[in-house]
C-alpha cells in the first residue's frame, strides 16, 4: 500500500531532501546537491519565491520507507504573467514504479487542482527560473552546476501518467578551440566603431548594482520567450548572493551603450566537479574536499546570454561571446555548456551553431490537463 505524507515538519523535510541518496546510489554521474543549500531554499521563510507563491511537498511511503516525492507548485507570477491556470510539479524523484508514481502525481494534481488550477506542467523546481527540465538523453554524462540529472526511466514514468512534451531546453557543448576565429574579433571591432557598444567586466566592489542592472536586462530580454516570467528583486539579488561565491569576475561581461547596459553575459565555472565529492556535506570534510577539488575545473558553463530587442541582429551576441572565449582559453578552461536553450529560441540556437557548438543534451518539460 502506497501512503503519500504532507511533509510538514522538519524531520520530514530533511527526509524528503535526503531521499535522492537512495536513488543515485552507486551512480557516478549524480552530482549530490548540499543538503544546506536546500533546506534554506525550501524555507518559507528565506526563499523570497514563498513572499508571492506556494508550494507543498509530499513523500511517497510503502513499508514504512520514503519510495518517491514530489512538489506541488502554485506560481502566482506565472498566473499574472499568463492567465493559463497552470500549475506546477517540481522535485520529482522516485523508485522504478509507475504505481508509486502516478500516486505522487495525483496527489500534486488534486492540491493544485484545489488552488483553482487546471493544468500541471514540470519538472520545475519550483520556477523555470530555477532548475527545470527532465533529462532525456546523455545519461552518462554529468550535470554541469544548477542542470538536472535523473534516470532514464523517469520518462517512461512521466509519460506513462500522460503528460505530454511541452517544450523541449537544449544543452549545447563547445571544446577548446586552438584560436579564436577571427569572425568573431571582428565583430568586436563593428561593435565598438559603428555601434560604440562597450563590453566591459562586472565591477565586484558595485556588486548589488551591477545585479540590478543584470536584472534590468534579463527582464526586458527574456520577456518574449516560452514561460518566461520576471524576477522579483529579492530573487535575483538572492541568486547573485548565491552565485558570487563561485562566480569569476572575469567572465562576467555587461555590453553598454552610451553607458546604459544593453546586453550581459553570465557565465560560471562549472563547480559541479568539485561539489560531488562533498556528498552533499560541508562539515566536516565537504568544504575542505570542495576547495581540494575546485583547483582542477575545467569546464564552465554560460548560464545567461540577453541582448535587448533594440539592439539584436548587430552581432552584438558574437562579440560577447568573442569576449568570452577570449577570458576562458586565457584561464585554460577545456571546454563549456552553453544551457538552457529552447527549443523554440531558433536564433540564439544559429547563433551557438555558428559558434561551433554541439548539442549534446535534452531536457524536457511536461504538461497535461489537471
Amino acid at each position: 500500500m502506497i501512503n503519500i505524507r504532507t511533509v510538514s515538519s522538519k524531520a520530514e523535510l530533511k527526509a524528503f531532501i535526503k531521499f535522492p541518496w537512495k536513488i543515485y546510489e552507486g551512480n557516478p554521474n549524480w552530482v549530490p546537491p548540499l543538503i544546506i543549500d536546500r533546506m534554506e531554499f525550501l524555507n518559507r521563510e528565506k526563499n523570497p519565491f514563498f513572499q508571492h507563491s506556494d508550494a507543498e511537498l509530499f513523500t511517497a511511503e510503502k513499508d514504512g520507507n520514503i519510495v518517491g516525492r514530489i512538489a506541488a507548485v502554485k506560481y502566482t507570477r506565472h498566473l499574472e504573467t499568463y492567465k493559463d491556470d497552470v500549475g506546477f510539479f517540481g522535485f520529482f524523484e522516485c523508485i522504478d514504479d509507475k504505481d508509486v508514481a502516478h500516486a505522487l502525481f495525483k496527489q500534486a494534481e488534486e492540491w493544485l487542482s484545489d488552488q483553482g488550477l487546471r493544468r500541471v506542467r514540470g519538472p520545475m523546481n519550483f520556477t523555470i527560473n530555477d532548475e527545470c527540465g527532465l533529462l532525456i538523453d546523455a545519461f552518462d554524462l554529468p550535470p554541469v552546476l544548477l542542470m538536472t540529472y535523473n534516470p532514464p526511466y523517469y520518462q517512461e514514468l512521466v509519460e506513462s501518467y500522460g503528460f505530454e512534451k511541452s517544450q523541449d531546453l537544449y544543452a549545447y557543448r563547445i571544446t577548446r578551440p586552438e584560436a579564436i576565429p577571427d569572425r568573431l574579433k571582428r565583430a568586436l571591432k563593428i561593435q565598438e566603431k559603428r555601434h560604440g557598444i562597450r563590453i566591459r567586466t562586472v565591477n565586484m566592489k558595485d556588486f548589488e548594482s551591477e545585479v540590478d542592472r543584470v536584472h534590468s536586462i534579463h527582464d526586458q530580454a527574456w520577456s518574449e520567450n516560452w514561460g518566461a516570467v520576471p524576477l522579483t528583486r529579492a530573487e535575483f539579488q538572492k541568486i547573485g548572493k548565491e552565485l558570487k561565491l563561485v562566480l569569476d569576475p572575469d567572465l562576467l561581461f555587461i555590453a553598454e551603450a552610451d553607458g546604459e547596459p544593453v546586453g550581459m553575459t553570465v557565465c560560471v565555472p562549472n563547480m559541479n566537479s568539485a561539489l560531488k565529492h562533498a556528498n552533499g556535506r560541508l562539515l566536516p570534510f565537504g568544504l575542505f574536499k570542495i576547495l581540494w577539488h575546485k583547483r582542477n575545473i575545467d569546464s564552465l558553463r554560460v548560464i545567461i546570454m540577453g541582448i535587448l530587442k533594440e539592439h539584436r541582429h548587430k552581432a552584438l551576441d558574437t562579440a560577447m561571446y568573442f569576449k568570452l572565449m577570449e577570458a576562458a582559453l586565457a584561464k585554460g578552461y577545456q571546454w563549456g555548456e552553453m544551457s538552457w536553450i529552447l527549443e523554440s529560441n531558433a536564433p540564439m540556437r544559429r547563433v551557438l551553431e555558428r559558434l561551433g557548438t554541439e548539442l549534446y543534451k535534452t531536457y524536457r518539460i511536461y504538461e497535461k490537463p489537471i
